[in-house]
């Protein structure tokens, strides 16, 4: 289970009788309108923990309702040997959707290794899945980041991808089918291999990138949570103080408000030390910074810095990927004061 699921499941445990979803309009109303055109493309970009998962499922249920078919596919759950090579991991996606569609996979039939991976795997799709349906199919792939690093995958599957799409734009027979199919690709970095501009489904589509919370989105969690009388306006504010409007960190304290007899003065007094509830959290961030020398270094000259400060390109992106900074034209400054807290101090 990723960690925006794991974000779902603690709505469902804190609130059983309803699944709490903060909008931050417009992106909701633009997905939704998106997912029902024909042969739609869209793109969710995010750092870690800021909702995507959360908002595909809801995009996912609002195509269940109009009809359609989904497969959600979450690429941290293939194992090694489905990213060995291309041909592996096509044919896993062939057969996974299947599965997920209540289909017998038929390879054999439909897949021919003479024609080429790809066009395998588009027959497969166009003959076996598509054309055999009236209703549209609804594709998603999360944590798509995951194939940014199989050199032997990214750049034929995004190729793969783009054809689909340019596909459906065809006034003939084959544009029609591939109309059924809705495109949904879901990643918490930019930093992905160079492509051919012609080849690449990053710059198709709807792009949709997700913004932290305001304050009235905050007050809108605290009011669902029904925690509005134990936190007024101020106690936002300096809630905002701390964690910015960063869902999950949000979320934390919410979740910890609701089933704790603690005080918020107490939770933020303790919350960039080993004894506040973001230990866990934050622990985790410094073990992906010391995993990387160049990260730790680049990180600790930002905490320590009182103004933004310029980094690498790509040192830029790995550390928004792992929402550790906030990007302001170039340059970076720390996503919240809790990183700055506990990091200043725990990178030396």
């Amino acid at each position: 289970m990723n960690d925006d699921s794991l974000e779902l499941e603690k709505n469902i445990n804190i609130h059983p009788e309803k699944n709490i979803y903060i909008e931050r309009p417009p992106i909701e109303e633009k997905c939704l309108k998106g997912i029902l055109r024909p042969g739609a493309l869209i793109r969710i970009k995010a750092a870690q923990k800021m909702g995507k998962t959360l908002l595909l499922e809801k995009l996912l249920e609002h195509a269940r309702q109009q009809g359609y078919q989904t497969a959600k596919l979450d690429l941290k759950l293939a194992d090694r040997s489905t990213l060995t090579d291309l041909k592996s991991f096509l044919q896993w996606l062939c057969v996974d959707v299947s599965d997920i569609l209540d289909k017998p996979p038929n390879l054999d039939e439909y897949w021919q290794d003479s024609l080429g991976l790809n066009t395998s795997c588009t027959r497969y799709f166009q003959r076996y899945l598509l054309a055999k349906t009236d209703n549209p199919i609804v594709l998603a792939i999360d944590n798509f980041e995951r194939l940014f690093q199989c050199e032997n995958i990214f750049p034929e599957f995004c190729l793969l991808l783009r054809s689909w799409y340019e596909t459906a734009k065809q006034g003939d027979r084959m544009g029609k089918i591939w109309r059924k199919l809705r495109l949904v690709v879901v990643n918490s970095t930019e930093l992905y291999p160079t492509l051919d501009i012609n080849r690449s489904p990053f710059n198709v589509g709807l792009a949709v990138e997700l913004p932290d919370f305001n304050q009235n989105q905050v007050q809108e969690m605290v009011n669902k949570y029904e925690l509005d009388r134990q936190l007024g306006e101020q106690d936002i504010i300096e809630l905002m103080g701390l964690v910015g409007g960063h869902p999950y960190l949000l979320q934390e304290v919410i979740s910890s408000l609701g089933s704790q007899e603690t005080s918020l003065k107490e939770l933020i007094n303790l919350a960039p030390t080993v004894q506040g509830i973001f230990s866990h959290h934050l622990r985790q961030q410094l073990e992906s910074l010391q995993a990387d020398s160049q990260l730790e270094v680049a990180y600790k000259q930002v905490v320590n810095a009182n103004q933004p400060v310029r980094l690498d390109q790509k040192i830029t992106f790995k550390l928004h990927s792992l929402g550790l900074v906030k990007i302001l034209r170039n340059d970076c400054i720390p996503s919240c004061d809790l990183y700055r807290q506990y990091f200043s101090e725990f990178l030396g």
